[in-house]
């Protein structure tokens, strides 16, 4: 059995990771019940089925990402027939340091798609390009960390982030393509 296979059956389901959630899940839960894929997505997603394709998300529940990308995650995979679970960060580092970010950060979330094999067949994460663009652009706007300043700075830098992905739906359509893109 691949290491993957053995990862993917040590993570949560959707059901325990939502009661496992404290910090975002009114957001997350927010995007999920209003996010919707288009009928031609669907098509799309329905074509996936027969590949029995399966994710891990390296995860945490305070990551305004997560917060954003898991919903719509969860609404192409359940017209996929793509199994979810999830591994929170902190808890899985020896999975997470083989998904870094740049080869330096473990940002999240990390989306690794396998097959019935457990062989990774595509990974996501942990922002789709548009998202990081606006992300790099808002930062661009911060004083430096050593700046008195910065604690104010940072508390509506991620006020700013946590609106936008909880009410742009053309972000959350990005979202969407980007993570289609990477199923294809």
């Amino acid at each position: 059995m691949s290491s993957l296979n053995t990862w993917f059956q040590k993570g949560m389901n959707n059901e325990q990771y939502l009661a496992y959630m404290q910090t975002h899940k009114e957001n997350l839960l927010g995007v999920y019940e209003k996010f919707q894929l288009t009928e031609q997505d669907k098509q799309v997603l329905s074509e996936l089925k027969s590949k029995g394709l399966r994710t891990i998300v390296l995860t945490a529940d305070w990551c305004g990402d997560a917060m954003v990308n898991i919903p719509i995650l969860m609404k192409i995979a359940e017209e996929a027939g793509i199994e979810i679970r999830y591994l929170v960060r902190d808890e899985n580092l020896e999975l997470m340091d083989q998904y870094l970010t740049n080869g330096t950060a473990r940002s999240i979330p990390i989306f690794i798609f396998i097959d019935s094999d457990g062989n990774e067949v595509g990974k996501w994460g942990p922002r789709a390009k548009v998202v990081q663009s606006f992300v790099d652009e808002l930062r661009s706007t911060m004083p430096a960390k050593e700046d008195p300043s910065f604690d104010a700075a940072f508390k509506l830098f991620i006020d700013a982030v946590t609106t936008r992905f909880t009410t742009d739906e053309d972000l959350w359509v990005e979202i969407k393509k980007d993570i289609i893109a990477t199923l294809k």
